[in-house]
């Protein structure tokens, strides 16, 4: 193979590679993600929002945002998981309000709750992923 074509080769592999990275990074644009600031001034401005905490129940007896609905259903990644979503999911449905989804680290859990919530008919621009999740939380937490 003649140089040329080792450079054609090595451009369009680079190409490739930053076009699926690039998608990569687009497809986390799908969520709507909330500051931790940004949430500690809502519940100061007792907003009416809802914040639904899928940690698992040890770790949110641990540590919780005060005023988080328990769901235990980290990491969403079965029926069980689901289930623990359907007891708050006819509320959510029923109301208008922001919901804040809250995990340990703000990333796939949280994702999935997300996806899950706007496949059982929540409208996506209600639904908000903490950025970071619980372990970046670095207000006051409620411990049960």
């Amino acid at each position: 193979m003649n140089v040329t074509k080792k450079l054609m080769v090595l451009l369009a592999s680079a190409a490739i590679v930053v076009c699926v990275v690039a998608n990569a990074f687009a497809m986390k644009e799908e969520y709507n993600y909330m500051s931790p600031a940004s949430l500690q001034n809502a519940i100061e401005a007792k907003a009416d929002i809802a914040i639904v905490d899928i940690q698992v129940a040890d770790e949110f007896k641990e540590h919780h945002i005060k005023g988080a609905i328990e769901t235990g259903a980290y990491p969403v990644k079965t029926d069980v998981d689901t289930q623990k979503l359907d007891k708050t999911l006819a509320d959510l449905k029923s109301s208008t309000k922001p919901i804040v989804v809250i995990c340990p680290r703000g990333k796939g859990g949280a994702e999935r709750t997300v996806d899950y919530f706007a496949k059982n008919g929540i409208a996506p621009y209600r639904l908000f992923i903490l950025t970071e999740g619980q372990g970046d939380w670095p207000y006051a937490v409620e411990k049960n």
